[in-house]
C-alpha cells in the first residue's frame, strides 16, 4: 500500500510542480480583432513546441507595444508599425526619454506587409472625399492613428472630425452612420472585417492619390477578402516588425533562442499560421533598423541588399512631425 502511495505521489508531482526548463517570455500585440494578436498566437503555438512559454498580451497599438517592450517587466517582444519606429527616432532627436527608447528598442525580424483598410459609408469612394467628414482615426497611441494623420497632411486634407476610438467601436459607429469612414492597419484578412454585417451601407475605398504612393509601397486587398467586398482595393502597405529590447544577459539567449525557432521553422508558421506568413522574408533588409546582435549570432542569415524604399518615407516623417513641433 505504502509502495503505491509513492508511485501516485510521484505520479501527481508530474503535473503539480513547475517545469524549471521552460522559458517564460511576453509578446505585445494589439487588440484580438487585429492581425497582430494572431501573429502573435503563431509564434506562441510554434515556440511552446519548443520549450518556451510565450504569453501573448494585448495592446492599444503599436506606440503602446514599444513603451511596453521598452519598460514592462515579462514583456521581451512586441510588433508594431515602422512609421511608428521612426516616429520614436525622430522624436528622440528633442525627448530624453525617447531618446533611450530609440536606443534600446532592436528589431528581430521584419515580417509582412499590413494594409491601410479605409472603410466608409457607401458616398465615400476617394481618399479625398474624407475632407470634411467625421473619421476615426484609431486610439491616440495606436500606430492607425500616426499613419492616418500622415496621410492627411501627405494628401493635404483635413477631415471636420477626428474620433479616436478603437476599431470595434468604429465599425460599429460607422453602420450606425455616427461617422462617415475609419482607417484601420492591419495585414489583412482582417478577423474584425470578415465577421461583420455591413448591410450593403459600407465598402472599401481605395488609396491611390500620388501624394500618397510616392511614400508608401502599393498593395492590393484581393476581391472577396471580406464576405461584403466584391472587388479588389487598391491601397497602401507598410511592413509589420518583430521588436525586442537590448538585452545583455539571459534574455539576449532567449530572444536568440526564440528568433532562431521561428527562422528554422517559418515552413511550418506558413502551413499552420495566419495566411500572411506566406509573405513573410526574414531576410528582409529595413534601412534605419538593424537586427539585434543576439539575434544575428544565432541564426547568421545572409546580407542581401536593401531593396526597401524606408528613406522617402523616413523624410517625410521629418518633414511631418516637424510642422507637428516634434509632439502629437
Amino acid at each position: 500500500m505504502k509502495m503505491i502511495q509513492i508511485v501516485l505521489y510521484a505520479f501527481l508531482a508530474l503535473f503539480i510542480i513547475p517545469q524549471v526548463n521552460a522559458i517564460q517570455m511576453g509578446i505585445v500585440t494589439a487588440s484580438p480583432w487585429g492581425t497582430y494578436y494572431q501573429i502573435g498566437e503563431d509564434i506562441r503555438s510554434l515556440v511552446s513546441r519548443h520549450g518556451i512559454d510565450l504569453i501573448v498580451y494585448r495592446s492599444n497599438g503599436s506606440i503602446e507595444s514599444v513603451e511596453a517592450v521598452h519598460k514592462r517587466p515579462g514583456v521581451q517582444l512586441g510588433l508594431v508599425q515602422p512609421d511608428v519606429l521612426a516616429y520614436i527616432i525622430y522624436l528622440s532627436a528633442k525627448n530624453s526619454h525617447m531618446r533611450q527608447v530609440a536606443k534600446k528598442i532592436k528589431m528581430v525580424f521584419p515580417l509582412y506587409h499590413e494594409e491601410v483598410h479605409l472603410v466608409a459609408r457607401k458616398n465615400l469612394n476617394n481618399f479625398i472625399d474624407l475632407a470634411g467628414k467625421v473619421v476615426a482615426v484609431g486610439k491616440e497611441k495606436s500606430g492607425s492613428y500616426l499613419t492616418a494623420n500622415l496621410l492627411f497632411k501627405l494628401a493635404e486634407i483635413e477631415p471636420a472630425q477626428k474620433i479616436e476610438i478603437g476599431s470595434d467601436q468604429a465599425i460599429e459607429a460607422l453602420k450606425r452612420g455616427e461617422i462617415d469612414a475609419m482607417f484601420y492597419v492591419a495585414g489583412y484578412p482582417v478577423k474584425l472585417f470578415q465577421e461583420i454585417v455591413t448591410e450593403g451601407l459600407l465598402h472599401l475605398v481605395p488609396i491611390k492619390d500620388k501624394s500618397i504612393t510616392e511614400f508608401y509601397p502599393v498593395s492590393t486587398i484581393p476581391a472577396s477578402t471580406y464576405p461584403w467586398q466584391n472587388e479588389a482595393i487598391s491601397t497602401i502597405a507598410l511592413k509589420a516588425v518583430l521588436i525586442t529590447y537590448d538585452y545583455k544577459l539571459d534574455n539576449c539567449d532567449n530572444v536568440g533562442r526564440l528568433a532562431k525557432i521561428m527562422y528554422d521553422n517559418l515552413d511550418w508558421l506558413k502551413q499552420h499560421g495566419h495566411q500572411k506568413w506566406k509573405n513573410v522574408d526574414f531576410d528582409f533588409k529595413l534601412k534605419k533598423w538593424e537586427q539585434y546582435e543576439c539575434v544575428t549570432k544565432q541564426i547568421k542569415p545572409d546580407s542581401p541588399q536593401s531593396h526597401s524604399s524606408d528613406d522617402d518615407l523616413w523624410n517625410t516623417f521629418k518633414k511631418y512631425l516637424g510642422q507637428q513641433g516634434g509632439s502629437k
